[in-house]
């Protein structure tokens, strides 16, 4: 997968968050909706961190602020959340609120995709495949992409199209790896 194709996934995956999350933070909110967001996030709890860091990512309800979105998503990313693990990983990837950094990228993709978030996995395996933050390795690669392609089809399809390059060998070791990995809990 090149890294364009995987920005351009985790764009229209953002995207879909964003409208499937707008209405815990729409733009017609009340200011003491988002000061109850707010209370809630600061006194620690990590959905509502994640939210207002998306809210703070989009625009919604404050005004946009990638630093303060970033800020949000590493106290829920912190406390083992692994869609603002993804979502940290990604402003690292395409430089929103931080320093672009390819290796901070992956090891907070590597967090969620260890708890099963498919996006992740997806990411992740891109990373492997395009040697992004990570040395190129097509066994690791094709293991996350088989992973996030339990759920994705165009994880299966770039799963597919990296197979198509490795040796037989190459790809039975890839699906032992991936058929022995087990989630793992943060929280």
């Amino acid at each position: 997968m090149s890294k364009g194709m995987r920005h351009c996934v985790a764009g229209i995956v953002l995207v879909l968050l964003s409208t499937a999350l707008a209405m815990s933070c729409a733009q017609d909110k009340e200011p003491s909706d988002i000061s109850e967001m707010r209370k809630a996030a600061e006194q620690g709890d990590a959905i509502a961190q994640f939210n207002l860091g998306l809210c703070y990512a989009l625009g919604l309800g404050v005004p946009k602020d990638d630093v303060k979105a970033v800020k949000w998503y590493r106290k829920a990313a912190d406390q083992g959340e692994a869609v603002a693990q993804w979502n940290l990983g990604l402003g690292y990837a395409l430089g929103l609120g931080v320093p672009k950094d390819e290796v901070e990228a992956v090891k907070w993709y590597r967090k969620a995709a260890d708890q099963g978030h498919a996006i992740a996995q997806f990411a992740l395996g891109g990373c492997y495949a395009d040697g992004q933050g990570v040395p190129k390795d097509d066994v690791e690669a094709y293991k996350w992409l088989n992973l996030a392609g339990q759920t994705d089809e165009d994880a299966r399809e770039s799963r597919d199209e990296l197979g198509s390059k490795m040796t037989s060998q190459q790809i039975a070791e890839a699906r032992k790896l991936s058929a022995a990995w087990k989630p793992k809990k943060e929280h």
